[in-house]
């Protein structure tokens, strides 16, 4: 029996599509229909027809759907505001949506392009170096040296600043000058954390893996720093204060895996400059370690490298705010940016008296003597590295933060005053320049000022120069110092898809390691 059809006189007067008929696009279906009798048998001829019908009901599906998919696909051309911003020439913005509550840690909706700062969701392409195997060191290396913090520093105790795996004591002090919702996520960290807290961190690495055959690179949680940071000072011998690496070097050259490489996919992290482990003769300041024939081929991260060595990362200063997640450090951003400032500039620094013609007293002074544009924070009379909102307070309410070299070249407190938005001015080429590139712009100028010091001691003012940038200036140059917020913090268990001085600090290794010949010649799968 033949499916029930409307007859020819329904359908004449409508198009397939149900409007009235249009004489130039019309199908005869009669006679049509006609056709296929005369020449097929009655149930193929319904067969047929049905399979006709079908087909003019995909096609109008398939109509349906795409219009529908191209209205869906028209983006809202005011989009949520760029809440993480970053220097155009390293990664890309991120979109968030507005709201007044964290939200669920889950992947951001907005795809980022290659090279960005997020994480690909792409397993593979999240260990794109391959794995990493953490040794599990005798306690002597690590974990006793935390145990006996009272004896890290033989001026005063450092269990406080060992304390939160690596980050220290919560800062508490500064609820009021920060938003309350991100106390949390400040700590009182020291400079020379940095063990502790990569350690932290890579037990908890996205590429950690716990079988070394399948590792292309070796991670050793060795506290280099601190055991050397008992014996800097006076009163210890050379053999005394290299006793503790000679020891390391001694266990970990017995391992398969560092026999096998002799140590060239081997990694671990210096708390301190890498200065403080190049003594070349017996009477000077440090250890010799990196200098150990053992250590030639072994990779470092530090927070500040030998420019001559290519086995060297260097990492930013470990600083204060460490965010929990993404959500934190966006508020964190919103919060610099709007930040009211009354300072033209700040200085946050002591002097030195056993240095001749000190440049940190010059400055101090300077500040002094500009006391109507210039915020003075006088580490000398202030604890600057004990916990004071004071060092917070003058970055945050200042356009530019001056910056002298440290000790050695680099500085921490570069760190504190770009995560506070100010903009950083240098005096020596060297404080960031050949250091940092990974974590900050390629172009120091689009994000700092430089002055030469030779200028200043010259009689230049600093005040004058600085009041030469037009507020459109200022504004510029703050936006590249917000949008590296991100790659010079350290996140507690990383920042939900965000890379941070950590994730970008490791990469960097893992990516030299498997591209060393040498390394490569293992052929190991990863």
């Amino acid at each position: 029996m033949l499916p029930f059809f409307k007859s020819s006189s329904q359908i004449k007067n409508h198009s397939i599509h149900g409007n009235p008929k249009n004489p130039t696009n019309i199908i005869d279906f009669k006679k049509m229909f006609s056709f296929v009798r005369s020449h097929v048998s009655s149930y193929k001829c319904a067969w047929v027809l049905i399979i006709f019908v079908l087909e003019i009901f995909i096609v109008r599906v398939f109509i349906t759907i795409n219009r529908d998919l191209n209205r869906d696909l028209n983006l809202n051309p005011n989009p949520s505001p760029t809440l993480i911003t970053a220097t155009a020439d390293q990664f890309s913005p991120i979109y968030l949506p507005q709201q007044s509550q964290p939200p669920p840690r889950k992947p951001l909706s907005r795809a980022p392009p290659q090279n960005s700062l997020h994480y690909n969701s792409d397993d593979e392409s999240k260990c794109k170096y391959g794995k990493v195997f953490v040794y599990d060191l005798p306690r002597e290396f690590n974990k006793e040296l935390l145990e006996n913090c009272d004896d890290l520093d033989p001026r005063k105790s450092q269990c406080s600043a060992v304390s939160n795996n690596g980050f220290g004591p919560n800062a508490t002090t500064l609820s009021g000058t920060v938003p309350e919702e991100l106390v949390k996520a400040w700590y009182w960290t020291d400079l020379f954390a940095g063990e502790i807290i990569f350690h932290a961190r890579m037990s908890n690495y996205k590429c950690r893996t716990t079988e070394p055959e399948s590792a292309a690179a070796f991670y050793v949680p060795f506290y280099a720093g601190l055991a050397a940071s008992k014996c800097l000072f006076s009163g210890y011998t050379a053999k005394e204060r290299d006793g503790p690496c000679e020891s390391f070097l001694a266990w970990i050259k017995d391992q398969i895996y560092w026999k096998r490489s002799n140590g060239s996919d081997h990694f671990l992290m210096l708390g301190r400059s890498s200065w403080d482990f190049r003594r070349a003769r017996d009477e000077d300041w440090g250890s010799s370690f990196v200098l150990m024939p053992s250590m030639k081929q072994m990779f470092r991260l530090t927070i500040e490298k030998s420019l001559g060595d290519p086995q060297e990362v260097s990492v930013p200063y470990p600083s204060g705010f460490h965010p929990g997640s993404t959500y934190e450090v966006v508020k964190w951003q919103q919060f610099v940016r709007t930040r009211n400032r009354p300072n033209l500039f700040t200085f946050v620094g002591g002097k030195r008296g056993y240095i001749k013609n000190d440049f940190r007293a010059l400055l101090l002074d300077h500040c002094y003597n500009e006391s109507g544009s210039c915020k003075a924070v006088d580490c000398g009379k202030t604890p600057c590295l004990d916990g004071s909102s004071a060092v917070i307070e003058a970055f945050l309410e200042s356009n530019f933060c001056l910056q002298p070299r440290g000790d050695s070249v680099t500085r921490r407190s570069t760190f504190d005053c770009m995560l506070a938005g100010s903009i950083p001015v240098f005096f020596w080429e060297g404080t960031v320049g050949g250091q940092y590139e990974l974590f900050m712009s390629s172009e120091p100028g689009s994000f700092s000022v430089f002055i030469h010091r030779d200028k200043v001691r010259n009689g230049t003012s600093i005040r004058k120069v600085l009041e030469g940038y037009s507020e459109e200036d200022v504004k510029r140059m703050r936006e590249k110092v917000i949008g590296m917020i991100p790659r010079i913090s350290y996140g507690g268990k990383g920042l939900d898809n965000i890379k941070d001085a950590f994730d970008i600090g490791v990469e960097e290794v893992l990516r030299r390691i498997v591209q060393k010949p040498s390394v490569m010649h293992h052929n190991r799968k990863f």
